[in-house]
């Protein structure tokens, strides 16, 4: 069974940082696990980045979100420690889902592909759903014990969400 593990945006600005998602911490604790587990099985691992520029405030999400977070080069940019497998493919983004990453796991003709990381709410969700269109016939499932979200109902909404669209909630 070829399994693909995709952690989304597990970066110190979302971890803890200028965007801290609640329950980040914990979240990590646990993407951690699964990646240490996907690497013992052999199981592929990918990873999105939210990446933006200096511009942050004067593009969409940064007149709707006046929080800069994740630019390019920074501290918050970086992956949090622990997370991130050595010579794992990257897919960079500076909006919520990936495109490149939809096509990859398209192209790549995985049996499961399983997500985990922030913010449940934007980000995992976004991509989920993208890949769930790019491979309506795959297992999709999220890790939601490793995932956190922005405060309040979001994070289960998200969950539900994703549940009503055929992505398994593990």
């Amino acid at each position: 069974m070829k399994k693909l593990l995709v952690i989304v945006d597990m970066q110190n600005d979302f971890v803890n940082g200028a965007l801290g998602a609640e329950g980040g911490l914990s979240a990590l604790e646990n993407a951690r696990a699964l990646v240490k587990k996907a690497r013992s099985e052999g199981v592929e691992i990918v990873y999105t980045k939210d990446l933006h520029g200096e511009n942050y405030a004067e593009t969409q999400e940064g007149k709707r979100l006046p929080v800069p977070h994740c630019i390019r080069n920074t501290r918050g940019a970086e992956f949090a420690d622990g997370i991130y497998a050595e010579g794992a493919k990257v897919f960079e983004k500076d909006t919520f889902a990936s495109v490149a990453l939809g096509e990859y796991a398209r192209d790549g003709k995985y049996d499961e592909i399983t997500f985990a990381g922030i913010c449940t709410d934007i980000c995992v969700v976004s991509n989920a759903l993208l890949v769930k269109a790019f491979c309506p016939q795959t297992r999709i499932g999220v890790a939601s014990s490793a995932c956190a979200g922005t405060p309040g109902e979001n994070h289960l909404s998200a969950l539900g969400v994703m549940q009503s669209c055929q992505i398994d909630i593990e």
